[in-house]
């Protein structure tokens, strides 16, 4: 590959991806992620969501619930305490970012970017404290599918947001 002449604006993007196509980047402390494939059948298309032995979600998956999104509406920002958030995309484009403010963890301040669709499928896997929003980059509805590892509590929501534009979090939707 040709280098640029010195002198030559630009930077060279670091590697993303490895040989196997699996991400090659150092992920906040505890976020998780599983790519799978999409299985081509004689009448459409077939993708796991979730299997226990992939070893992304520690216990069990105590709910589910499908989230559907206006074309390019953005939600933002989102946290829970107690609970893990495992995210699968399954209509439309969404970008997901992840902020981690935990004291102590190794990847405090830490920003991750993700772009999640039905054409390239991922269970991603969120802790718990750690600010994640989620925006429809498609003109139309998009949707998700999320788990979680314990119920809602209807009495005491675990349920945590700062607005889009928080001074909080070095990420800004666009």
């Amino acid at each position: 590959m040709n280098e640029p002449e010195p002198g030559t604006p630009g930077a060279k993007d670091p590697a993303h991806i490895d040989h196997d196509w699996v991400i090659a980047r150092k992920l906040i402390d505890g976020v998780r992620v599983r790519e799978v494939r999409n299985i081509v059948t004689a009448n459409g298309i077939t993708t796991e969501l979730y299997r226990p032995d992939w070893g992304v979600v520690e216990g069990t998956v105590q709910q589910v619930i499908h989230v559907a999104l206006r074309s390019n509406a953005i939600s933002a920002w989102h946290q829970h305490r107690q609970r893990w958030d495992f995210l699968f995309v399954v209509g439309g484009h969404f970008r997901i970012a992840l902020f981690d403010p935990r004291e102590g963890s190794p990847t405090r301040g830490q920003v991750d970017v993700f772009h999640l669709s039905p054409a390239r499928p991922m269970l991603l896997a969120v802790p718990p404290w750690v600010w994640h929003g989620v925006q429809n980059l498609s003109n139309d509805v998009s949707t998700f599918v999320n788990m979680f590892d314990r119920p809602y509590a209807y009495d005491d929501p675990d349920e945590w947001r700062l607005p889009a534009d928080t001074p909080d979090i070095p990420f800004r939707f666009s």
